[in-house]
């Protein structure tokens, strides 16, 4: 019995929970003085919070979860005995419009199972982005996914309607991909990111030339939020460094603008061999804490080793703080004198309240009640290591129950905000 549209999303809206490489940091607003359907910015029922404080929705499906490929992670291999569903092109279109009309979404991120071939399964979702922006004006965040071993052209012209692309590498090691997925190859992902990125400079370059001839139309668009990847963590048996180790080559290797965690659940996968207990989120959490420690607060990956006994991070404490804690003879510093670099280093001071308080001394010393203020809360962790103008922690460095005292401050917040 055919499935209905909505039978259709229930499941391959479930089957996409799965990616986490969906965030749509990076977009840019369109606009068109002929006007155009959808905008990157606004509120709508299912949020995504950018790292520049605005919030997006976006569509998250499987164009189908039919996959010819077994591989032991993912819920719809082919040995699966999950329910099955496809979209066609036009019910993805039409499913698209349809919610962002009733102000349900701003965007879409759509993924696929290969169902037949890679370039079939890259055409197909090409033709929705394509189909979106140039029958229908959708002016709104698309992200696809592409597929590893797509042919050059697909990927040139996914990058022309999409916003991000991304090619998950999966598992943290080329070994572990073998053993859990040997139907894929570690060189066709690799060989993907490395063209995504060619053609994503490329692009930029000639933008930057600009057209050559007054009156031509300028170079087109490619990916302008760029590429992204997702690693699966607690499927194999990589300890965190290790994924931080992949992660840090792979930024370096193909410019991305992130790298995304997600936590291995064994819901839907019996397969042998596989843990048979999800991977706690806070683990999740603290490889994004630690992740954001490496590219925006000046740590190299060998500090963190020395606060991750065995590899692995503290999930009591985040890793700046576990890292202050192993390092106590490094503090306290003073805020009224230390560079920038050094106060990164400060449990409590996140990026924003570092500049924040680098500007506000110029115009005099700063006391403990100013750097609270500054550091919207952070304070409380922050003075143990710090020294101000009328505040100085005295033992507090050498007390043996510091840590003690700090852990019920040390609680998730917002990845861009956390000091």
């Amino acid at each position: 019995m055919p499935r209905t549209l909505l039978q259709k999303l229930e499941i391959l809206a479930d089957a996409a929970k799965y990616d986490a490489s969906c965030a749509s940091s990076g977009g840019t607003r369109r606009t068109s003085r002929s006007g155009g359907l959808g905008s990157t910015d606004g509120m709508g029922l299912c949020h995504a919070y950018t790292p520049d404080g605005r919030c997006v929705s976006l569509l998250k499906i499987l164009l189908t979860n039919f996959c010819r490929y077994d591989c032991a992670y993912c819920v719809s291999r082919r040995s699966s005995t999950v329910e099955r569903a496809r979209f066609s092109v036009d019910e993805v279109v039409r499913l698209t419009l349809d919610l962002y009309r009733r102000n349900c979404i701003e965007g879409l991120f759509l993924s696929s199972g290969i169902a037949r071939s890679e370039d079939d399964t890259m055409a197909d979702m090409v033709r929705v982005a394509k189909t979106l922006r140039t029958a229908h004006g959708f002016r709104g965040y698309i992200h696809l996914k592409t597929i590893p071993g797509a042919s050059a052209t697909l990927l040139t012209e996914a990058g022309r309607w999409a916003d991000r692309l991304s090619l998950n590498v999966e598992l943290p090691s080329d070994a572990s991909l073998a053993a859990y997925a040997p139907e894929k190859s570690a060189g066709r992902i690799k060989a993907g990111l490395a063209t995504t990125r060619t053609l994503i400079e490329d692009a930029a370059t000639a933008r930057r030339r600009g057209p050559g001839v007054i009156g031509k139309a300028p170079p087109p668009r490619f990916a302008p939020a760029g590429q992204s990847t997702q690693i699966i963590v607690g499927a194999d048996r990589a300890d965190d460094l290790t994924i931080l180790g992949t992660a840090t080559s792979l930024y370096a290797s193909y410019a991305l603008k992130r790298v995304y965690y997600a936590a291995f659940s064994p819901t839907g996968h019996p397969s042998a061999g596989l843990p048979q207990a999800a991977t706690p989120l806070v683990r999740e959490h603290r490889l994004y804490q630690a992740d954001w420690l490496l590219r925006f607060y000046g740590f190299a990956l060998p500090e963190l080793a020395a606060a991750a006994p065995a590899g692995m991070l503290d999930t009591a404490i985040d890793p700046k703080l576990a890292w202050a804690l192993a390092e106590r003879g490094r503090f306290p510093v003073d805020v009224n004198r230390a560079p920038r670099e050094l106060l990164l280093r400060v449990p409590g001071l996140g990026v924003r309240a570092v500049e924040r308080i680098l500007a506000a001394r110029r115009s005099g010393g700063l006391r403990l009640a100013d750097v609270a203020r500054l550091s919207g809360g952070g304070v409380t962790r922050a003075r143990p290591f710090i020294v101000t103008a009328d505040w100085r922690p005295t033992a507090l460095l050498d007390e043996a129950h510091l840590r003690r005292r700090l852990v019920p401050a040390a609680r998730p917040v917002q990845l861009d905000l956390f000091g």
